[in-house]
């Protein structure tokens, strides 16, 4: 500038605009480095100050995610020998997605006038509600992840950027998200989470941290529901619910790793890429193929670690333990202009992967079949490149295709879905089948009754029921006048069964539950929506393909055919009402005066009940419900519904998914605990239950 001023100054008055002041473009400015040792050449001062960005930080500028941790520069590792344990590869760090990096919020004192940069929205995918999703993400979305308390308190409007067709949806609710986020945090434990177990977690840091990632998706879904649509805006809780779990530090495994993952199981499902992310277990939520860089001989080579199978490009699977994986690149999405893939990025970490023979994790994508555009996950395991070669793709450009052989002696994976599909084809039998159908058809879907263990050919007798049977209704406080929806309750409405529910729809359009209240407010028999309104999912029957089974020893139990996604409804627990008290003999009883831990975190330290008392017996007439056994860490969870017309209410109890499922897993949940277990009623059983948390008895 004009006057001599020092490269750290700061002018003390304010500025003369007026001035002439000479501003070289940036292209003009060239950085000066210091002069090698030995070098003739004098030193000179530098243009301007730098530093590593992992710190030191300039006075008054924040530390910003990720580049809170440890300040020592990442070292590159040597390439680990093909008998080398896993497990003796150095600490890598885990990428983190584009979109959860955050600009630092200027200091208090920052009179500049400039606010946060704004970001630009580009070429996004459309979202439905949450409960599906595209596997084709692009990399503009926007997201607002910001949460914290500074934000909070100046309660922004809602902030919508809005170019081209589509954008993403970054505003923020009038409820206090950052305040919602810390209570799942702590009440899951997953608040200042160990190192050691945070870079090598176990099965249940991982099922915590996709299920508060669940819980918080669901949340912002509901939230976004009330707001009504937005038009030109996509809004996509799956990736802003991850962002802000990113951005606080809950998520597992963070130590990157060639071969298997600790905590994930052969077989475990996920519906979106970011809980893939989130587990460990794949870290780009967009690209197919995730690899390491490596030092060698002073060359950085690349190794591939994991691939996601999802169908984007021309895969072929053989009988579940060949997988014939397509490279990637080759398209241009803005344009649709398509070309020669190039060994580069992924493609070249997958040849170097195939010459040193190391183990690459395989996450197939499987088509859902209750969305259109939909995938679940299923990890498979770990294979190992046999070869690799160039083919011309439909498109008539070269495509690089690599062929995957399934390590052996792992359990079974997509194996099992495959036969699964055989049972439902017709193509194989059931082992084990007894009845085809235990329900007699009383049920929309067959149930069959199937015991592959001993020689027992079935339960006790029992009269099959698909509903609950009450001796007389209950009557509701208040007059209920029921809805005049024809065409199905909405949110942003001014529907009555949606103002009972605090003004949210329980449900997604999906059949999701989106929070658990204390209860569930259905429509009634009075409302003229139909029966496929989004708030009669329990009264629609079964949607999934269940199954009663013999177990090795606790009798009879219960599980699906379908992947089950968290918050999915399963069935209702059918029976008797009982006024007066169950036996103490009876062990079908489902009785909702007994104590539960919750699922979410709530205000009070009270048990959690319902609003009416409810024991309902299943001994001598019910559903498939009454095959539900008993577990100290369940999978499934009982949710009351009421169901009112005019003055009377109906109650009924709902089962609803805790957390993911996957097929031919046992269905379980929490008989609960007697509030006066000193009173005589059901006596104490072992516990059989075999999780980790086993209280070793149950009522």
């Amino acid at each position: 500038m004009e006057e001599n001023l020092g490269s750290d100054s700061v002018p003390a008055g304010p500025i003369d605009k007026s001035r002439v002041i000479t501003v070289k473009p940036l292209r003009c400015l060239v950085p000066i480095f210091p002069s090698h040792a030995g070098s003739s050449a004098s030193p000179q001062a530098p243009q301007f100050a730098f530093g590593a960005p992992n710190g030191p930080f300039p006075p008054g500028a924040a530390q910003f995610f990720p580049f809170v941790g440890s300040s020592e520069p990442q070292r590159p590792t040597s390439v680990p020998d093909q008998g080398r344990s896993n497990n003796s590869a150095n600490a890598i760090p885990s990428p983190v997605p584009l979109n959860s990096f955050r600009t630092p919020v200027p200091p208090a004192n920052n009179s500049s006038g400039r606010g946060r940069p704004r970001v630009s929205t580009k070429n996004h995918e459309p979202y439905d509600d949450g409960y599906t999703q595209n596997d084709s993400y692009e990399n503009g979305f926007t997201i607002d992840t910001e949460d914290s308390n500074d934000v909070v308190k100046r309660k922004r409007k809602a902030r919508k950027i809005v170019k081209g067709p589509q954008a993403v949806a970054i505003s923020n609710s009038e409820v206090d998200i950052d305040h919602l986020v810390n209570n799942l945090l702590r009440s899951f434990n997953l608040v200042d989470i160990n190192t050691s177990l945070q870079a090598d977690s176990d099965h249940d840091l991982v099922q915590r941290v996709v299920m508060v990632y669940n819980l918080l998706r669901r949340k912002i879904m509901q939230l976004d529901d009330a707001k009504g649509v937005i038009p030109g805006i996509s809004r996509r809780a799956d990736l802003r619910s991850g962002t802000i779990l990113m951005n606080k530090g809950a998520r597992a495994n963070t130590r990157r790793r060639i071969g298997a993952v600790p905590g994930v199981n052969i077989g475990d499902v996920f519906f979106f890429r970011m809980e893939l992310c989130l587990a460990g277990l794949h870290a780009p939520i967009m690209a197919g193929i995730d690899y390491l860089t490596f030092k060698v001989s002073g060359d950085e080579e690349p190794v591939a670690v994991s691939i996601v199978s999802s169908g984007g490009y021309e895969d072929d699977g053989d009988d579940g333990e060949v997988l014939v994986y397509s490279g990637q690149g080759g398209v241009q999405r803005n344009d649709k202009l398509v070309m020669d893939q190039k060994l580069e990025r992924g493609n070249l970490a997958l040849e170097k992967s195939l010459h040193k023979g190391n183990e690459v994790r395989v996450v197939r994508g499987i088509k859902d079949g209750t969305s259109l555009t939909g995938k679940i996950y299923v990890y498979d395991g770990v294979y190992k490149l046999h070869e690799s070669w160039i083919e011309k793709g439909k498109s008539g450009c070269n495509v690089f295709k690599y062929k995957l052989i399934r390590v052996p002696g792992q359990p079974e994976g997509y194996m099992l879905w495959k036969l699964i599909q055989q049972w439902r084809d017709g193509v194989s039998t059931r082992v084990g089948v007894i009845l085809p159908d235990l329900t007699s058809g009383a049920e929309n879907l067959p149930i069959c009754l199937v015991n592959d263990v001993d020689g027992e050919k079935g339960p006790a007798y029992f009269t099959y029921s698909s509903s609950l049977k009450f001796a007389k209704p209950l009557r509701s406080s208040s007059k209920s006048s029921g809805c005049r929806c024809s065409n199905g309750c909405q949110p942003a409405t001014n529907c009555p069964c949606v103002e009972r529910n605090g003004g949210y729809l329980p449900y997604s359009s999906g059949g999701v539950l989106l929070s658990h209240n204390l209860v569930i407010h259905e429509c009634g028999s009075s409302c003229l929506c139909p029966p496929t309104c989004r708030n009669r999912i329990s009264q629609t029957g079964l949607k999934l393909r269940l199954e009663v089974f013999r177990t090795k020893n606790k009798g009879w139990g219960l599980r699906s055919w379908d992947p089950i996604r968290a918050g999915a409804f399963i069935c209702e627990y059918a029976g008797e009402v009982i006024e007066n008290g169950s036996d103490s003999d009876d062990d079908y009883v489902l009785d909702t005066t007994r104590s539960f831990e919750p699922l979410e975190p709530v205000p009070t330290d009270e048990h959690v009940k319902p609003p009416f008392p409810l024991i309902v017996s299943a001994k001598n007439k019910g559903n498939v419900g009454r095959f539900m056994n008993h577990s100290c860490s369940p999978n499934v969870y009982w949710q009351p519904i009421s169901r009112e017309n005019e003055e009377e209410s109906h109650l009924h109890i709902g089962f609803y998914a805790i957390r993911h499922i996957p097929p031919l897993q046992e269905l379980t949940f929490d008989y609960g605990t007697p509030l006066d277990e000193k009173k005589s009623g059901p006596q104490r059983k072992k516990c059989l239950c075999g999780s980790g948390r086993c209280r070793g008895q149950f009522y």
